[in-house]
């Protein structure tokens, strides 16, 4: 199985999905390592990726679910995926991947955007991204508001049953 963290930047994914999969005993994939230095440097000027910015990006992580799945690896991957269409790239195996959406109040998340450092991601572009999104009917969405360890359980407990 695959399970795909998806949300807009801030919404913890990584954070998320590294404990998802240490709990699981899974890998952990992280689709920000795919991004192209172009649109690593457009971000980190403040300039919002568009979907031919995307493209590319989508089709390398796809790469990644798809080398999981037919290798029989289970791994959680984040990746933001904001769009139905972008998720329409990456469900390669309806039986075997899941999407796990993090949702939360832009203040919440902006606050967490003052506060990480070390990241490509202009915290300026979270709007933009708040205006790309739309909200999966087809997630196991949770709430972000809760302590991580907390989210991690409800995750679980939901793929699971």
């Amino acid at each position: 199985m695959v399970v795909i963290v998806i949300g807009v930047s801030g919404s913890g994914k990584t954070t998320i999905g590294r404990l998802l999969a240490a709990r699981l005993g899974w890998e952990f994939h992280d689709a920000d390592d795919l991004h192209s230095q172009g649109n690593r440097d457009k971000m980190h000027r403040g300039i919002a990726l568009t979907d031919a910015d995307r493209w590319p990006w989508l089709h390398a992580v796809r790469a990644v679910v798809q080398r999981c799945l037919e290798q029989h690896r289970s791994a959680v991957i984040a990746c933001s995926a904001l769009k139905q269409s972008y998720r329409g790239v990456l469900m390669t195996d309806a039986a075997r991947v899941r999407f796990v959406y993090l949702q939360g109040p832009r203040d919440l998340i902006m606050e967490r955007l003052s506060h990480r450092t070390g990241h490509f991601f202009d915290p300026h572009l979270l709007e933009s991204q708040f205006e790309t999104l739309e909200e999966p009917l087809d997630a196991v969405t949770v709430d972000i508001a809760k302590r991580p360890e907390e989210i991690v359980d409800e995750i679980t407990e939901r793929i699971r049953g």
